[in-house]
């Protein structure tokens, strides 16, 4: 016995519309997919240009804590950022990724620069101290001070040399009044020759017997 034709006219209809509604749920997945894709890279590429600036322009401001340098193997050659404590510092490295130069600008104003050898040690170093005393210090391969030249806020300044066991064995002076001392050390003996104060050029008071 066949179905009535309006029965077989509303069989019809709801598979058709079955049909759509599975085509609706495979366009709405396939939105919902590109949706997420372009999120992404919108997302992505806000990160990119925060750190870097977008491609192909020039960022007028670019803010961070820290810079690493590398070579072309991917090895770190510098580094240039601010520690806990407030200072600003840049370490360069050499290819063994040794440290060679450093440079430090501390939170309370003092500043140097380290020259520093393969062996680690600081070969010269240039230093400014908060109340404007400057130095420098040469050092021998043992990392033993040889040599210190420095200047104090009131004008004074000296130059000592040490042995190669540290020991101070000469030095050279000139305080705030412009006078200048030299001292040699031997064996534990010392010699000091300093320049003689300036006599009096007033003339000498005749009415005196």
């Amino acid at each position: 016995m066949s179905e009535p034709k309006g029965v077989m006219d509303l069989m019809g209809r709801v598979a058709a519309v079955e049909s759509d509604n599975r085509k609706l749920r495979r366009l709405s997945l396939a939105l919902i997919g590109l949706v997420a894709i372009l999120t992404g890279l919108a997302v992505a590429l806000m990160v990119v240009s925060a750190r870097y600036g977008l491609p192909g322009t020039t960022a007028d401001i670019v803010a961070a804590r820290q810079l690493v340098i590398r070579d072309n193997d991917g090895v770190p050659r510098g580094v240039w950022g601010v520690d806990d404590s407030g200072a600003v510092r840049l370490l360069l490295q050499d290819g063994e990724r040794r440290p060679r130069l450093r440079l430090s600008l501390l939170a309370d104003g003092g500043a140097g620069i380290a020259l520093v050898d393969s062996a680690g040690h600081n070969r010269a170093v240039i230093a400014l101290l908060p109340d404007h005393a400057v130095s420098v210090v040469l050092a021998d391969g043992t990392g033993k001070t040889r040599s210190v030249f420095g200047l104090a806020p009131d004008g004074n300044s000296t130059l000592v040399f040490a042995d190669g066991s540290g020991v101070n064995r000469a030095s050279l002076g000139v305080d705030s009044r412009g006078l200048g001392t030299f001292t040699l050390s031997d064996r534990g003996r010392s010699s000091q020759v300093e320049e003689p104060e300036p006599e009096d050029s007033q003339p000498a008071d005749s009415t005196r017997p």
